[in-house]
């Protein structure tokens, strides 16, 4: 029976544990914030499709709560705003093949009992060394996966002019394919130091549940 080394078994437990625990979202930002901005209502530009999407409103409310945090206001039914912000996103699906070496203990890897004793293979004198385990023996694994790479763009832009000052995109990837699951924590890294600097890219990390 093949069997991992326990050091190696450790660490790939606390890979997988770290991976179903965190989301992490390269964003990119190109800002054009002003220093002033006397007036903060804003509108969501909508097509008629998202207008009749729940899960686009869903996501939408997570843009609205962010804005909201950070002192936009939604302009009342039948005023001019000042802002318009427009929100989209995707999810693509790629398969993924590796091959990754497995170490395998050499003591296992013999046959484990044999004449009701533990026997390496390795001939010393002459019998067998009951204790000479031998050098770690590489096998290759083979996996097949899918990840499920995720984006998420939002933009606010003068309501008059169309002229942006906030365009933030967000990819992120991982083998969930629940994009209702990140999304929160997407919305939330493309406000992360709102406004940001013009033209700055950066990996943020938030743990699943804060």
């Amino acid at each position: 029976m093949k069997r991992l080394t326990v050091p190696l078994l450790a660490a790939l437990l606390v890979l997988l544990a770290g991976c179903a625990s965190t989301v992490r979202s390269n964003v990119t930002v190109f800002s054009d914030w002003p220093a002033a901005l006397p007036d903060q209502t804003y509108v969501f530009e909508r097509s008629e499709v998202q207008n009749k999407d729940l899960e686009y409103l869903n996501y939408e409310n997570l843009v609205r709560n962010e804005v909201r945090r950070l002192g936009l206001t939604e302009a009342e039914t039948g005023k001019s705003p000042s802002l318009k912000i427009v929100l989209s996103y995707n999810v693509d699906m790629v398969d993924v093949r590796t091959v990754q070496p497995v170490y395998v203990d050499p003591f296992f890897y013999s046959g484990g009992f044999y004449g009701g004793g533990f026997y390496s293979r390795r001939h010393f004198g002459f019998g067998y060394d009951p204790f000479f385990r031998g050098p770690p023996i590489v096998d290759y694994q083979e996996r097949i996966y899918q990840i499920y790479k995720r984006q998420l763009h939002v933009l606010i832009s003068r309501h008059a002019n169309g002229k942006s000052l906030y365009d933030v995109r967000v990819n992120s990837q991982g083998e969930n394919p629940a994009l209702a699951v990140v999304m929160p924590y997407m919305v939330r890294s493309a406000f992360a130091e709102f406004p940001g600097k013009n033209g700055t890219a950066r990996t943020i990390d938030l743990k699943i549940g804060d």
